[in-house]
């Protein structure tokens, strides 16, 4: 076996906070890789700053340690771990590459015997550095687009007069697309140009001729010792070039590419990969194809580690890439490993598809008030979804309806497009919400020659979208009771909802429910077995289609499903759907803990998900795994499907959350707290009736449906004024006013944005310092798991506060009514499981802002401070196994644990970067001080109003 014996001990540098450009998909390789190493019964220490995800959680590492990701965290680790042999840096995205460089540079692995493995030091340089890039595409024979480095002002002039307009600038060394342009006319150039020397740690850019209108492709391969290379999954990129690939909407596998270029593209890839130093491992490589019938192959880069895309092709393959890449970088080969789906086939095997995956980033633009909302070359986007589909139009519509934006689909909902300039202008520059603006171009008439013109997408996607319009021009010259069989069941192959059908129809949803189950149209479940079913799989990972019935010879009708349900006891979790500003990898983390926690308890455990960068949906970490919208409609038939004995809807965030009042009128069983008590804290009104009755203090407050009932009822509130609406996650649309016209402008734009809202109206405490209580409580018991103190003053959203946990300047007497508002309002509540309340204390008075009976976004924090399973403990009590009294609490914290948000401001030029009670933060880390003298503690204290908005 070559397996390197000389390895007992690795080190796994992680991505550090979540930021656009390097979310949880490497949280996902990194956990994956800890457990893959962990398996060779080989020591794995981690360090990674971030306390949102699963990475970082004990179980997953012999040592784990929450520190900065700097050179001097590296050497204090390797100095208490004299024992560790190697280091891999290639799961942890640029964060993790661009540390390891750093040491190596500083000689910091030399000096303590330790050696990388997964990658070398010349394949990063090699493929980071533009120019000796270039160089080596030359020597091999592959094409590039004509380019040249510049590290200088002048030189980066001196090019552009060469190549002319239109130029893309990219910088050398950065992730997520930072600091790269196009450049479209000569007086924007020296104002890029300048941006992109800055953005590069080297201060170097690479400026190239814009490969404007080309088909943009990817390939993820895997390499071993031996020379052996597979190609995972081959992507392509609805968008062409010019939108950033984690901006893109990608297809796998790729649909529009000949079987001939698609030949040439693979030995280019395997050619990339070989000649780019001698490492084991991941690999990602781009390329740019030519529109025309010569399909040019043009090389763009090469990421010699997992990748955004890497995570995306093993959920859409099945295949694991990063736990193969970590045993490859151990020193196995391919083909002595298993294929962890079939686990009779070898690891050599490239995976073969039988269906479509669609995946479409998700943005969060309303967050960054003033942000230039078209897409380019710098990533945007702060999360992702995918669909799997039998058919590109089925899993498009899939992908549409796990976004969460309160849209069903493409068209057949009334919210589309029907301004002519409107459109043309969302096509011309390419508009984050362009995937449903097409569909509006054909409904209006834009013939597609025009949309590709305008575009430059691929006729077939334009012809798919064309043929969904006409299907829904055919059903709507239909009722109810006419609609033919054979038309239900090709719109729901399409990917219609049953929403969208019964818009079509101008009848109800419930309508179109009942006509598909006497139809007999019904979903079916399918396996993602990476082989096209040809060896049978032992991994149950499904998604849903809708197929026709086969009639057999003796005249039976059946319509075949893979998904064979058991007899065990059963529980779904909902999972969190797409990452975005308010709801990211935290709800994921409590998710997990919530499925390892039920399967212990001896449940079969459901995850239902449909966001491709977790540990979630890893095909191993439920029972079995849906990869579904966290929709209403394909949720209930899952729920008849499987018939599980309850549903978690408190570890999912508001997605999930958002889903209970349905599964309580459907008369599913809500495990933990029920829907009442779910609405109750939701429901303004009813919550401050309770807290009177507790005797407990809030801000005067009032509810208004319009902008007179605000004015009205600001005269009885005093300014400032806190405005929000009801039932959002993340502080959306949370403003503070201070007279009478910004709470005019800011209700008429509310009631414009969620038309039909409850707004809230509380009297803003100036000046009160903000705490929040996390606890588990079983109906009967209360535990508070921990208090923390905010750092910023009350009007910051808790998710963009700086929190200190324990608390470090609140007396006796105010933590005594923190530890007795918590208890009261639990148990008034009937919570069953975890509640967060956040309070504000003015006067030695604890005010209650709100209180959310499920996880909250600090939960893994508390955790992770404390050495504590607090999720575990929390699913058990509300699965009816346990009290609150059974779990012995022992929480281990020296000093303080501060947790910090971190901001993506630096993508988006000429944003407000001010705080305030809408969240803004996309991720956080954790920082741990001894006492209240560390400088860092300080220095925060000292900025705490800096950046407060009224």
């Amino acid at each position: 076996m070559p397996k390197d014996n000389s390895i007992k001990s690795v080190l796994i540098i992680g991505s550090g906070p979540i930021v656009i450009g390097q979310a949880c998909e490497f949280d996902y390789a990194g956990s994956q890789s800890a457990r893959s190493i962990k398996e060779e019964g080989i020591e794995v220490i981690l360090i990674n700053s971030n306390p949102a995800t699963i990475m970082t959680d004990p179980s997953m590492a012999d040592h784990v340690y929450l520190k900065p990701l700097t050179t001097k965290s590296i050497i204090e680790i390797l100095k208490a771990h004299p024992q560790i042999d190697a280091v891999l840096p290639t799961m942890g995205g640029q964060t993790a590459l661009n540390l390891c460089l750093e040491a190596d540079e500083k000689g910091i692995w030399n000096d303590f015997n330790v050696r990388m493995i997964g990658v070398d030091v010349n394949a990063i340089n090699i493929t980071e550095d533009r120019e000796q890039f270039k160089q080596l595409l030359e020597q091999i024979g592959v094409g590039a687009a004509p380019a040249k480095t510049a590290n200088s002002f002048l030189k980066g002039k001196e090019i552009a007069q060469e190549f002319g307009f239109p130029l893309v600038i990219r910088p050398s060394f950065t992730l997520g697309g930072t600091g790269a342009a196009f450049v479209h006319r000569k007086e924007d150039f020296d104002d890029l140009l300048t941006r992109g020397l800055e953005a590069s740690p080297i201060h170097e850019v690479l400026i190239d001729k814009a490969l404007l209108g080309w088909k943009e492709y990817e390939l993820e391969l895997l390499r071993d010792k031996n020379d052996n290379v597979v190609i995972i999954c081959s992507i392509e990129n609805m968008d062409p070039m010019g939108i950033h690939t984690g901006d893109s909407i990608t297809v796998a596998p790729a649909m529009t590419l000949s079987d001939k270029t698609f030949q040439r593209m693979r030995d280019m890839a395997i050619k990339m990969m070989r000649s780019i130093g001698n490492f084991a491992g991941g690999c990602n490589v781009q390329f740019a194809v030519s529109p025309d019938e010569k399909e040019d192959i043009v090389a763009i880069e090469i990421n010699p580690r997992v990748s955004r895309s890497s995570a995306l092709a093993s959920k859409a393959t099945g295949y694991p890439i990063a736990k193969i890449a970590s045993k490859l970088a151990l020193g196995y080969t391919l083909d002595e490993l298993q294929n962890q789906i079939t686990k009779s086939t070898s690891a050599l095997f490239e995976p073969t598809l039988d269906y479509v995956i669609v995946k479409i980033p998700r943005w969060n633009f309303d967050k960054f008030e003033g942000a230039d909302r078209t897409l380019g070359l710098q990533m945007k986007s702060v999360g992702e979804v995918m669909g799997i589909g039998r058919s590109f139009q089925e899993a498009l519509h899939k992908a549409t309806q796990s976004l969460e934006i309160k849209r069903n689909g493409l068209g057949a909902d009334g919210k589309s497009y029907t301004n002519y300039e409107q459109i043309i202008d969302k096509l011309t520059h390419a508009s984050w919400d362009r995937v449903f603006v097409i569909y509006d171009a054909i409904q209006m008439g834009i013939p597609l020659s025009r949309i590709h013109e305008i575009t430059k997408i691929d006729m077939w996607f334009l012809r798919q979208y064309e043929e969904l319009y006409q299907l829904e021009k055919t059903i709507s010259t239909y009722q109810i009771d006419t609609l033919p069989k054979n038309l239900l069941l090709e719109a729901k192959q399409k990917g219609f909802a049953d929403r969208q059908i019964a818009h079509m129809l101008g009848c109800l949803e419930s309508q179109i429910y009942k006509l598909r189950e006497q139809l007999g149209v019904k979903r079916v479940y399918k396996l993602v077995d990476t082989c096209a079913a040809e060896f049978k799989a032992q991994t149950p990972y499904y998604y849903s289609t809708f197929e026709a019935e086969v009639e057999l010879a003796n005249g039976e009708r059946f319509v075949a499903n893979e998904s064979i349900v058991t007899d065990r006891k059963k529980v779904v979790v909902l999972g969190s759907g797409p990452n975005r500003i308010g709801q990211g990898i935290e709800f994921d983390y409590s998710c997990v803990h919530g499925v390892l926690a039920a399967k212990e308890c001896g449940f079969e455990t459901i995850m239902i998900n449909c966001n491709p960068e977790t540990v979630s949906t890893d095909f191993d970490t439920a029972d079995k795994l849906y990869f579904e919208p966290v929709f209403w409609e394909h949720i209930y038939d899952i729920i008849q499907h499987e018939k599980p004995e309850g549903v978690i809807v408190q570890l999912g965030g508001q997605t999930a959350l958002k889903l209970a009042e349905k599964l309580a009128k459907y008369n599913i069983r809500i495990l933990g707290t029920s829907f009442d008590a779910l609405d109750l804290a939701e429901d303004r009104g009813r919550f401050s009736e309770l807290l009177s009755q507790l005797n407990i203090p809030y801000p005067k407050f009032g509810i208004a449906e319009t902008a007179d009932e605000a004015s009205v009822l600001a005269d009885s509130l005093d300014f400032p004024l806190l405005v929000r609406p009801s039932y959002v996650l993340g502080g959306q649309g949370m403003k503070i006013v201070i007279n009478k016209q910004e709470l005019e402008e800011h209700v008429i734009d509310l009631l414009k944005n969620i038309p039909g809202n409850k707004l809230l109206l509380d009297h803003y405490l100036d000046g009160a310092i903000e705490a929040e209580a996390d606890a588990i409580c079983d109906g009967e018991n209360v535990y508070i798991i921990g208090i923390m103190e905010h750092i910023e003053p009350c009007g910051i959203h808790s998710g963009d506060s700086n929190a200190t946990l324990p608390p470090f300047n609140l007396g006796e007497f105010v933590m005594q009514q923190i530890k007795d508002h918590t208890h009261k309002i639990a148990l008034a509540l009937k919570t069953v499981g975890l509640i967060n309340v956040q309070f504000a204390i003015k006067d030695d008075t604890v005010y209650i802002i709100e209180a959310n009976p499920r996880a909250s976004r600090t939960v893994p924090f508390i955790a992770k401070a404390y050495g504590e399973p607090y999720v575990n403990y929390a699913t058990k009590v509300m699965l009816g196994v346990n009290k609150v009294t059974d779990f012995t609490f022992n929480p281990q914290l020296q000093g303080y644990a501060i947790k910090q948000p971190v901001f993506s401001f630096s993508k988006f030029r000429n944003v407000n970067k001010a705080l305030g009670p809408e969240m803004k933060s996309t991720g956080e880390s954790i920082l741990f001080i001894d006492d209240l003298k560390d400088d860092q503690f300080y220095e925060l204290y000292a900025r705490r109003k800096m950046y407060l908005s009224k």
